[in-house]
């Protein structure tokens, strides 16, 4: 049964050691393009390395390559997810997915939006976030005292949360205002529903 698919991609990476920590030994290692040279500096080896490929330099025999034309529809971190699915993961952790270039910051964050409807378990971690999407119910594991941030994507009617220093009620969100920036977990669990709309909930670092 396939586990966790980490798909690296070719954003900003200035914490090796932090972001190789991220990845577990059961985890199926997806570069995207340039992401292999990241996969490189941090000393691990991609089963796949997809894309166009044209910001890669030469890859070793043995690492499989999927290589696609230049002129496409997705971007190579869409490839990537696209592969996995097909591969029967259901589980995705995406890093070098932010930084750098903001059009490609901005479209990996909200590629989190297919996996919707419901929660399918998937993440952008970098060094000072962890991004999450719901449209339902999402449960947090992290240290007491983490800093928790819920941001619209869309307007919001029934946000809720447990666990966290400013609590929700049934609120309503809406896009463009900071209601729910800078919360803080007073346990090591919390969760937040939402009744209508789409939620990001990012878990940050200073």
């Amino acid at each position: 049964m396939p586990k966790r698919a980490v798909i690296i991609s070719g954003g900003k990476i200035t914490d090796y050691k932090y972001i190789k920590s991220q990845i577990k030994s059961t985890d199926t290692i997806i570069c995207a393009d340039s992401g292999y040279a990241h996969a490189v500096s941090m000393g691990v080896t991609p089963s796949i390395v997809v894309g166009d490929l044209d910001s890669v330099g030469e890859i070793p025999d043995g690492v499989f390559v999927l290589r696609y034309p230049q002129k496409k529809d997705l971007t190579d971190t869409e490839i990537a997810i696209e592969y996995a699915r097909e591969k029967g993961f259901n589980e995705f952790l995406f890093l070098a997915a932010t930084g750098g270039r903001m059009d490609h910051c901005l479209t990996n964050i909200l590629l989190l939006k297919s996996f919707l409807p419901g929660n399918k378990n998937a993440a952008i971690i970098d060094e000072y976030n962890k991004i999450m999407i719901t449209d339902s119910r999402l449960q947090l594991c992290e240290p007491c005292g983490s800093l928790v941030s819920l941001v619209p994507l869309t307007d919001c009617q029934g946000v809720s949360t447990k666990n966290l220093e400013y609590p929700l009620h049934d609120a309503d969100m809406y896009v463009g205002k900071g209601l729910g920036v800078s919360n803080v977990m007073i346990a090591d669990n919390a969760e937040v529903t939402v009744k209508n709309g789409i939620l990001f909930v990012i878990v940050a670092r200073d």
